[in-house]
């Protein structure tokens, strides 16, 4: 039966209450069939497809004392990504012959604000309506200027097309580009050709200028290129505006950002300008052509006056200032300006240690000091924080530091926890965000203050929230970041009906939950309804490893949207072999927004772009934009291509023997890697000075390049002596090249920079020990002497750690870093020398409970057998997933099947090749069972009473995570595609068949 004749159906059986069978269920049964949807819709004639959109598009139906609600049924098929497209795609093709015009595009404003937007790809465009009416071309041309930023390039410029065919029918001038179609084009301004612009009548630039709105417009032409900009910039002129007044400067908007007349300019424009250019670190690309403007203005601005006294009035382009020039400040100008350098962003790590000291230094009231400093706040030394009266820091904890925790250092945070006392008093208290996440377990233990409405906005560790939720009854407090400590078994204990009522709660706090408790609320949804498994649960899924489809492979854009964020997750292989280009192109959006793709791949991805948009010669700039990271896949040759074609420099084999410049630096960013060692060693000393820092991020430097910048450091620094703390955390990666001995001259006495050389990962171990040797000795410390903060700061530093030194940390101290030093990739031995200590703290190994564990992370890795082997199952999920790849095999085979079998999907995919080695075929099954996400018994209701056991605790919630389970209960219809075989993992239910799709 078509769905207008449900529709209808419906409606008219309503007054009897009689309904057979309701519209809802007929289109949730569509929901996994998008395309037959699709078919529906274009078979209806005008007047079915009129009934079928108000059925879709009006919440209620009033028929006399009756009411159809349609919301919950609307929200369900609105969930769904494929009948999204399908509802786009029908809107398209049918709506403007059938319904008004406003009508339509008030309804496809409605999908494409609810979706991701990829369905406008350029193909589809030309299916948009030639010649709409005036109010709802202008209504359309709104939304789509509202949707701007979530459009590729290439759909941005094939819908400015379509906007200016219908723009320049009714113009017959020299150019159809007026002030009124410059303010409709919006954003899409940006497309118009370099000669359209040279064409706009001066009267109409001078109107368009004038408008109120122009500024506003103007500010948000990220994507501006600088030959446009400047084509613009030299229409305004020439319409007779003063580009040098202030007034004028103002109204550029980002047009200011390529300003180019710097002939005989004044110091005063040139500040004017400054000013204005603080808003250009929103352009999309281009930064070294502003920082070069900004460089050359900065000279005219400081013509006749010293640095200190115009400090304040250089706005960000103070950024731009070398470590040297910074060095030469006065604390007193420093602190006349801080009004200005407190509000800028873009410092770097050295830029703000060496602000920041001499501020501190102009002055010794601490508390004014430090709440005027804004973002320069992260540059005060740990140390500083720590000898801070605890009075005047709980002040500032309050102010300057809430709004800029998330930047400060671990080993700061640590500072801070360090001397203000936590408790339910405490400031520590009102701070949001990742400040709070620092705060240890024992010392949540000591506190007995903190209720619900205190905890739901904080950033909490999985172990924190489980320990808040245990030891405060919080079990149906599902408040904000609580939502976290949700067990698997309080879910499974929650009746039908609280259970359904909540889950609007669950949906809209998914971002919070691991996918282990997703994998949960898909089972308990299974059973508590009588519906098909919600679409955002089946979406979810994170880790899948197995994808089957009606034919085996991805065909097009519907494939692409059912798969939603599981696309991240396909093997190399089957994007080689089973992805349409159709689907490619469709699925280019999502690959961008994939935040861990591997290198295999990442190349997968590259050849099918060629293979979709041919050699790199023959790209578009809009081409070249949506494939975006993509590029860095290329090989030297087709980057030297697009060098060519797209940028006024070339890789360093077409630049000959000159050295890097500043402009080059910025915008070759990783692929300075390209640099030879000679063009390396050419680099004048102010060059690397200013971009020292950006040089020590290029991650593929080999040894050689590294030595060569090390050397280049020495030489514009001095001696490595003479070398101040902010020289050295500036280095970045170059820090690498450092010996033995060198290391030992330097002044390592703060744990600030010990802590920014820890974060790199290729220190040999000779470096690593030279690192701490310098520490101890310059600080004048030793093992048994140091604070939770300078251990946090150490970070990879301790995995060289001899099992004296271990054995020689207070407990005190090691207990408020754990969750930090669990962090760590160590050897085994060091593993085991740590898991001593946390026994020292938490009480033997085998009475740890589920918040221990996920406190420990790595350290779990130094479990023995008869330990590991003791733990209840239900614990299992709780061991954070680094720590599963952490032990040994032949420790991990002690594991028995059960245990494994409740991994968890995200632990279960940890296991190591060599772990699998020493299992048992017995104990193999469990891990299959285990990365399906099935369910091997019903979890046992928690007990009423808040405390759990001694050494368990409910089941989690936290730190299990894979994808959701994806299920489907086969009476309803629901399908993903055709599953072609029942995979791995699938099981029959009393209730009903559910099939793994992992």
């Amino acid at each position: 039966m078509p769905l207008v004749e449900y529709c209808e159906l419906y409606v008219y059986c309503a007054y009897f209450f009689t309904l057979q069978m309701s519209i809802q269920s007929y289109l949730q049964n569509l929901l996994y069939q998008p395309r037959q949807l699709l078919s529906v819709f274009q078979q209806l004639d005008q007047q079915q497809f009129q009934t079928a959109m108000k059925c879709l598009f009006n919440s209620r139906k009033d028929l006399g004392n009756v009411v159809l609600d349609w919301k919950n049924t609307r929200e369900r098929i609105f969930q769904s990504p494929g009948v999204n497209r399908t509802l786009f795609l029908i809107t398209l093709e049918k709506c403007f012959l059938a319904l008004r015009a406003m009508d339509c595009v008030a309804i496809l404003s409605q999908i494409l604000h609810m979706s991701a937007v990829n369905y406008l790809q350029p193909d589809v465009i030309g299916s948009l309506p030639k010649v709409p009416q005036e109010d709802a071309f202008r209504n359309l041309s709104t939304v789509f200027k509202d949707l701007y930023d979530k459009t590729s390039a290439n759909t941005q410029k094939a819908l400015y097309g379509w906007m200016r065919e219908i723009l320049q029918k009714s113009y017959n001038m020299t150019s159809w580009v007026s002030a009124e179609n410059l303010w409709i084009l919006g954003r899409y301004m940006v497309h118009l050709p370099l000669e359209e612009i040279l064409k706009i009548s001066l009267n109409e630039i001078r109107l368009f200028i004038s408008y109120d709105n122009a500024t506003k417009q103007l500010d948000t032409v990220y994507d501006i290129t600088p030959e446009l900009a400047q084509a613009f910039l030299e229409r305004i002129n020439s319409s007779g505006f003063d580009m040098r007044n202030t007034s004028t400067i103002y109204r550029l908007g980002l047009l200011v950002c390529f300003y180019d007349d710097m002939e005989q300019m004044d110091a005063a424009v040139a500040r004017a300008l400054l000013h204005q250019m603080i808003k250009c670190n929103q352009l999309r690309g281009f930064q070294a052509e502003v920082q070069k403007l900004k460089s050359q203005l900065l000279s005219i601005a400081m013509q006749n006056q010293t640095l200190n006294d115009i400090l304040g009035s250089l706005s960000d382009a103070v950024v731009g200032l070398t470590s040297g020039q910074l060095e030469s400040l006065s604390p007193e100008a420093v602190h006349n300006a801080i009004a200005t350098l407190n509000q800028v962003s873009g410092w770097a790590k050295s830029q703000v240690m060496i602000l920041s000291s001499k501020y501190l230094s102009y002055e010794k009231v601490l508390f004014y000091n430090v709440s005027q400093m804004g973002a320069l706040v992260t540059g005060i030394s740990t140390q500083s924080f720590y000898r801070m009266n605890p009075k005047e820091l709980s002040q500032v904890i309050r102010g300057t530091i809430s709004q800029h925790s998330p930047d400060l250092s671990p080993a700061q945070q640590q500072g801070i926890l360090r001397k203000v006392p936590v408790d339910f008093s405490s400031p520590v208290i009102d701070i949001q965000g990742a400040f709070f996440r620092e705060i240890s377990l024992p010392d949540l233990w000591k506190e007995n203050g903190y209720n619900s409405s205190v905890m739901k906005e904080k950033e909490l560790r999985r172990s924190q929230v489980n320990t808040v939720v245990i030891l405060y009854c919080f079990v149906y407090s599902f408040l904000g970041q609580l939502v976290k400590g949700v067990t698997c078994q309080l879910i499974e204990s929650m009746g039908t009906d609280f259970f359904l009522s909540h889950f609007k709660f669950f949906e809209k706090n998914l971002h919070l939950l691991s996918p282990y408790q997703v994998n949960c609320l898909a089972w308990k949804f299974w059973k508590a309804s009588n519906t098909s498994i919600p679409p955002f649960l089946l979406l979810l899924c994170q880790q899948g490893k197995r994808f089957l489809f009606q034919n085996g492979s991805i065909a097009d854009e519907y494939d692409v949207d059912l798969l939603g964020n599981l696309i991240c997750h396909l093997p190399p292989t089957f994007l080689h072999d089973r992805m349409s280009l159709k689907a490619m192109a469709a699925a280019l959006h999502q690959f961008k927004l994939c935040q861990q793709l591997s290198h295999e791949q990442k190349t997968e991805i590259k050849y099918k772009l060629l293979e979709l948009y041919g050699s790199p010669k023959n790209w578009t700039a809009e081409t070249t934009l949506d494939i975006g990271p993509f590029i860095a896949q290329l090989s030297k040759g087709e980057l030297n291509v697009l060098a060519e074609k797209y940028f006024t420099f070339f890789f360093p084999d077409c630049l000959g023997t000159r050295a890097p410049s500043s402009d080059e630096i910025i915008k070759l960013a990783e692929a300075n890697v390209y640099w030879s060692v000679q063009e390396l060693k050419c680099m004048d000393a102010r060059t690397f000075d200013k971009n020292v820092e950006r040089l020590g991020t290029v991650s593929g430097f080999n040894s050689s390049q590294l030595m060569v910048l090390k050397e280049k450091a020495k030489q514009v620094w001095g001696s490595l002596s003479s070398w101040k703390s902010y020289h050295i955390v500036s280095l970045g990666r170059i820090a690498l090249a450092l010996t033995e001995d060198e290391i030992e001259e330097l002044d390592l006495h703060l744990i600030d920079t010990i802590s920014v050389l820890s974060q790199q990962s290729e220190w040999t171990p000779t470096q690593a020990r030279s690192i701490l040797h310098s520490f101890l000795e310059d600080s004048g410390q030793t093992m048994s002497t140091l604070k939770s903060f300078d251990l946090v700061g150490l970070g990879a530093i301790l995995c060289v750690l001899n099992s004296t030194e271990i054995m020689s940390i207070r407990s005190v101290e090691f207990s408020a870093a754990v969750a930090r030093i669990g962090l760590l990739l160590c050897s085994t031995p060091v593993l085991r020398q740590f898991k001593k200590m946390a026994e020292s703290v938490f009480g033997t190994a085998t009475s740890w409970n589920g918040s221990v564990l996920q406190e420990i992370g790595t350290i779990a890795g130094g479990l023995n057998e008869d330990e590991l082997k003791a733990f209840d199952k239900n614990l299992m999920p709780y061991f954070q997933p680094i720590a599963i790849s952490h032990i040994p095999g032949e420790i991990f085979q002690a594991l028995s099947p059960e245990q494994i079998a409740n991994l968890g999907p995200e632990n279960a995919a940890m296991v190591t090749g060599s772990q699998r080695k020493h299992l048992t075929v017995s104990q193999l099954q469990s891990l299959q069972l285990a990365l399906d996400g099935a369910r091997t018994s019903t979890p046992e209701a928690p007990s009423t009473a808040c405390a759990p056991p001694v050494g368990q605790t409910p089941a989690p919630g936290g730190e299990c995570s894979h994808s959701p389970l994806l299920l489907r209960r086969e009476a309803t219809g629901a399908q993903m595609g055709q599953v072609s075989q029942h995979p791995p993992g699938s099981f029959t239910s009393s209730e009903g068949r559910l099939e793994c799709i992992f």
